[in-house]
């Protein structure tokens, strides 16, 4: 009786996780044996899916199981924020894909790869184990490749999916050999006794480990030096799975690598000096790139790369200023809702992408312009959005983590980033009305919605917000 009581509580720590692997079996196997007239039902069943997994994790908020799976897994309150905004990031992504993708005849397992993808995101940000961390990006990459490449007819989608899929081989092969680096130099893979026996590694040894690992992470990030996919996807592959792909990868990545840090031992090369300039260079490409598209949605691209940028911030001060955690999940949610409401309105003029063709649109369609331009204005830092809330405890952080340029370099590219976004907003408020567009359907248009005014709820909600941020743990070992 006691074992199984044990067992029972056991599945019940990984039970979201749970759901969302049994989940996208039982779609698959749907959707091999459903008539292509019933596909589209299984967005509403992988939505289920989604919807189950958030609840459970929800309920986990209120007592963390803390690390479970023999280590290798933790369900702490960070770990849990982070998988119910996966899951509500994957309903909105549904939302914006069901008409999109009615035309094809393998939509049904368009959505089983999609809660893949999510499982692949969620066993990412809660890794404690080195071999997990390896299982999770392999589960969120190879679901990318396929998302990005999904329009297997369409040049832009299959060239965008074979980019992402090179790229992704040589920075996944970079954080295998990290993996080994660092399991050779302390001889365990689990993060509760990582941190112990890297005490007396050598600290070049463990400079260069870490840096490999560092590598594949920035390649979930979008983040320097292994970024060029970024932009490609957002313009090649479909719209829907673009949003998709710009978000997840950083919710898991930006979680573990905190996880990762927080066990590394400071040694005189330290791994934080390494941290912010990834930041710094991240954040300044993407802003300095993004200044010359003129395709809209290579323009979200690359804002998406100095996004994860921003994203490092709070990577840097974690140890250092207790407005890291809350900083880190402000600036996820603000971020993930931000991209979903950008990208959305993409979405609902069917892809239309050229610069030029948003001109004088805030005339017929003000509505869907409100959301591009409130996205983009989180983006920037404007209060009183969820984004200028992410900035400012982002800022406050790494001030109190003794890296005040790192402060002023982030309003300097804030700076920056809104003249690319001016030169699409200005042209659609300013010019006459354009004729009206023809639109995707009410589903897109619900997730437009929904995401910009939760972008407005985060800014708004940002003190109680932060102040039930204060009290989270996050456990690496």
């Amino acid at each position: 009786m006691e074992m199984g009581a044990q067992m029972v509580a056991f599945l019940g720590d990984i039970l979201p996780e749970l759901i969302l692997a049994a989940g996208a079996i039982f779609v698959v196997l749907v959707a091999l044996f459903t008539p292509r007239a019933l596909q589209p039902w299984m967005a509403a069943v992988a939505a289920a899916v989604l919807i189950g997994a958030a609840v459970f994790a929800g309920f986990d908020l209120v007592d963390p199981p803390g690390l479970t799976f023999f280590d290798t897994l933790a369900a702490d309150g960070v770990g849990r924020w982070a998988t119910i905004l996966l899951t509500v990031v994957g309903l909105l992504v549904i939302a914006l894909s069901v008409e999109w993708f009615r035309p094809d005849d393998r939509q049904g397992e368009y959505y089983a790869i999609l809660v893949f993808g999510t499982l692949g995101a969620v066993l990412l940000a809660g890794a404690t184990d080195l071999m997990e961390l390896v299982l999770a990006m392999m589960l969120s990459s190879v679901t990318g490749y396929t998302l990005a490449a999904f329009h297997r007819r369409s040049r832009s989608s299959s060239e965008a999916g074979m980019k992402y899929f090179l790229l992704g081989a040589l920075a996944n092969g970079a954080l295998v050999y990290g993996v080994a680096l660092l399991f050779g130099l302390s001889g365990t893979t689990t993060f509760t006794d990582l941190g112990p026996g890297l005490v007396d590694a050598d600290p070049l040894a463990l400079v260069v480990g870490f840096g490999l690992v560092v590598i594949g992470i920035s390649f979930k990030l979008g983040a320097v030096p292994v970024h060029p996919w970024v932009p490609d996807v957002a313009e090649g592959a479909p719209a829907p799975a673009a949003t998709f792909l710009m978000i997840v990868g950083k919710i898991g990545a930006l979680v573990f690598l905190t996880r990762l840090v927080l066990v590394l031992p400071e040694t005189e090369l330290g791994w934080r000096p390494l941290v912010a300039l990834l930041a710094a260079a991240t954040m300044t490409l993407g802003n300095l790139a993004a200044l010359r598209q003129d395709d809209v949605r290579r323009l979200l691209g690359w804002s998406s790369v100095s996004q994860a940028g921003y994203g490092l911030l709070a990577v840097v001060a974690i140890g250092r200023s207790d407005l890291a955690i809350p900083s880190l999940l402000m600036f996820l949610a603000a971020y993930s809702f931000g991209t979903v409401a950008v990208f959305g309105v993409v979405v609902k003029l069917r892809g239309l992408t050229d610069r030029e063709s948003y001109r004088g649109l805030a005339g017929p369609h003000p509505w869907l312009m409100g959301g591009l331009l409130i996205g983009f204005l989180s983006f920037v830092g404007i209060p009183p959005l969820g984004g200028f809330a992410a900035k400012l405890l982002l800022m406050g952080a790494v001030i109190d983590a003794g890296y005040m340029w790192l402060a002023v370099l982030t309003v300097i590219n804030s700076a920056v980033s809104l003249v690319y976004y001016l030169r699409v907003l200005g042209p659609a408020y300013l010019d006459g009305p354009a004729r009206p567009r023809a639109l995707m359907g009410r589903l897109a248009g619900a997730a437009v919605a929904v995401a910009t005014l939760a972008v407005v709820g985060v800014g708004v909600a940002a003190e109680p917000l932060v102040r039930a941020w204060q009290r989270l743990g996050i456990f690496a070992g």
